[in-house]
């Protein structure tokens, strides 16, 4: 017998390749599912504990008859919507909310408009660019609450330094910045445009560095005007931005507490009571902690509002 013929009539002891398993797809994405779940569960966490749960328990309270003796006791009893009706029929709730309304509004044109012109004059390349924008960020750096003190003095009518500058000049040394309901909430607003104008800076800034500068110089060679070029190019590509920081703005202005409270605390003659600050006083000043979450739970309201509208900017804009 050949050696041929031997191998071809051997048995075949080869062990069969073992089958390839396919992977599941549906295992693969429940795996995934639970890989990304895992990341945001921390964050969901924390929204619900720090932000869902005081939000309930706020709406709840503006429903209950909620005194100091509930701490105690724990009976808050159920009342209807008698806390909204006595709120919502007080007469320092409307003027909260105009006075809020014009802190807002005031406070947005100042701190827009000027940081806006700041964030255009520094694009400008010239010696100390970067210290000066640097300095300008302190009113932003310094806590609210500090910022308030600071300008209650220089705003005080017998020993404020603005007056005594004023004085110096030979112009009227004894405005009383924050004693007169005429002048009082005109003063806040324009403490508030101090501090918020360095945000708008800062973020008009970064905007404006994103425009191609060949639009410029396409501009200037087609001889456009500095204005023609600001409202042509500037404005329309600097829009996503704006809407940003006007929303951000907004949201962060109209709930604003402890810069009124360090200033006026809500005087004189509730010349400058807001929202934010009749949250305050229900709250924690006449223990009416029912009112306090009512006019607490308007503020979220509007909050809100400009919140959803934030969102669908940012989503048109993205597409």
């Amino acid at each position: 017998m050949s050696a041929t013929t031997a191998s071809a009539t051997a048995p075949d002891t080869r062990q069969p390749a073992p089958a390839v398993k396919k992977p599941d797809p549906a295992r693969a994405r429940r795996r995934r599912r639970l890989s990304q779940w895992g990341f945001i569960a921390p964050a969901v966490v924390f929204m619900v504990l720090f932000f869902g749960y005081p939000l309930v328990r706020n709406v709840l309270m503006s429903f209950q008859d909620y005194s100091p003796s509930t701490f105690f006791d724990g009976k808050a009893p159920f009342n209807g919507t008698d806390n909204w009706s006595k709120v919502f029929q007080d007469d320092l709730f409307g003027k909260a909310l105009w006075h809020t309304i014009a802190f807002t509004v005031g406070s947005l044109i100042g701190q827009f408009g000027i940081g806006l012109a700041l964030a255009v004059f520094f694009t400008k390349k010239f010696p100390l660019n970067g210290i000066l924008r640097s300095l300008i960020l302190l009113p932003w750096l310094v806590p609210m609450v500090v910022s308030g003190i600071v300008w209650r003095r220089i705003l005080d009518q017998d020993t404020g330094v603005l007056n005594t500058f004023l004085d110096t000049l030979g112009m009227d040394g004894a405005t009383p910045w924050l004693t007169s309901p005429g002048m009082a909430l005109f003063s806040v607003i324009l403490v508030n445009i101090w501090i918020g104008i360095p945000f708008n800076m800062v973020i008009l800034y970064g905007g404006l560095q994103e425009i191609p500068k060949e639009l410029y110089e396409a501009a200037s060679l087609d001889g456009a005007s500095a204005w023609r070029t600001f409202r042509s190019i500037t404005l329309p590509l600097l829009k996503p931005v704006i809407t940003v920081v006007l929303v951000l703005g907004f949201m962060s202005t109209v709930k604003i507490l402890d810069l009124i409270l360090a200033l006026t605390d809500g005087g004189p003659a509730d010349a400058t009571q807001t929202l934010g600050t009749l949250t305050y006083q229900n709250s924690f000043v006449q223990l009416d902690f029912g009112a306090g979450a009512v006019v607490g739970n308007v503020l979220i309201l509007i909050s809100a509002v400009f919140a959803v509208f934030y969102l669908r900017a940012n989503r048109s804009e993205g597409k």
